[in-house]
């Protein structure tokens, strides 16, 4: 007689692709830690930077340097500042200022030349059309003319997001918060700079592809960039070039190092803000919830009583030159059109 196996309650083990729940192998590969805390990390890290940035709106910065203070307040440059506060131009809580290192809290009471300082007004942003031949600074050590000498006059104070060259044109975002323009420079925001650019020579592609990889020229180093031929006309040709940071000049020291001389330079965007029709010398300003939505921050839910006018397609006023006569806010040292599909 063949005594029969008894069941048990243990099934026999059977081959499998996938670990078993019990091993060490399974409960590894199920919990994962270290994806873990590294996404933990990056939201942290971004919910940090997006609470710092909602302070610079809220106003809720704390103690800061006093000469910060008082360039926030529209009063002048921070360097300005500080000379001011050095020549004994700024008291604080009735007592004169002689030094720079000190920092301002909410409740100090300031006074500069004895007028009190006002709240920092909220951040904001404008779109300005930069002509050729204007610097983007507001004192130039060889006297040329700039940008902020020909801004309408109703414009608070105001400082530039980056900058644009001499002799390049396009799109260039101005804004009264210097947190803000900081906060919008900074290669980390994610924001790309786009420009139509026209160069000389016959332009290989295959040049052009290679710069998505980065490119190092006179020991300095360039990120990665994407550039493409809209039209090659002859002895000229237009491109497309996307750029993730801005150094100086960046564009123009590329494009000569592979053979191609820059002729004209037009930023077309920054960012989410682009140039669309705007003509050279106009200014627009961007809606505060439209300029909120592109940071990430909440709208506002009740717009104030003093909303901002919209100062869309406003030129500027009419001023007098270095040698007394009369010229035009949107004056360029080079008459130039705006590219379209035909050269």
């Amino acid at each position: 007689m063949t005594n029969k196996p008894r069941h048990s309650s243990q099934k026999p083990s059977r081959p499998s692709s996938r670990p078993s729940s019990g091993s060490s192998f399974g409960k590894n590969t199920r919990q994962r830690p270290k994806p873990q805390h590294k996404n933990k990390g990056a939201t942290g890290d971004k919910s940090a930077k997006q609470a710092a940035l909602a302070s610079i709106f809220d106003g809720a910065t704390g103690a800061e340097r006093i000469a910060k203070k008082i360039a926030h307040a529209g009063f002048c440059s921070r360097r300005d500042a500080e000379r001011w506060i050095e020549e004994g131009r700024v008291s604080v809580n009735g007592q004169v200022l002689l030094t720079p290192a000190y920092n301002a809290s909410p409740e100090d009471i300031i006074t500069v030349d004895g007028k009190p300082l006002q709240a920092a007004e909220t951040p904001r942003l404008w779109r300005y059309y930069k002509p050729r031949g204007l610097v983007v600074s507001h004192r130039d050590e060889k006297d040329r003319d700039t940008v902020f000498d020909h801004l309408p006059h109703d414009l608070p104070r105001v400082v530039s997001v980056g900058r644009l060259d001499l002799d390049s044109e396009g799109l260039l975002l101005l804004t009264n918060s210097g947190d803000l323009a900081r906060h919008l420079e900074l290669p980390d925001t994610g924001w790309t700079r786009k420009y139509r650019v026209r160069v000389r020579g016959h332009v290989e592609a295959e040049k052009l592809n290679a710069l998505e990889h980065g490119i190092t020229i006179d020991g300095v180093r360039y990120r990665g960039v994407e550039a493409q031929i809209d039209r090659q006309m002859g002895s000229n040709a237009w491109l497309t070039v996307v750029l993730r940071e801005g150094k100086n000049r960046e564009i123009r020291k590329i494009m000569e190092h592979l053979g191609y001389p820059v002729s004209r330079l037009i930023r077309i965007s920054f960012g989410p803000f682009k140039l669309n029709q705007m003509e050279e010398g106009t200014v627009e300003e961007v809606k505060t919830n439209i300029l909120r939505d592109q940071l990430g921050l909440p709208r506002l839910k009740e717009r104030p009583d003093t909303e901002q006018k919209n100062t869309r397609a406003k030129r500027t006023t009419p001023t007098k030159n270095k040698t007394g006569q009369m010229k035009n806010a949107n004056h360029q040292r080079q008459k130039t059109r705006r590219p379209t599909g035909r050269s």
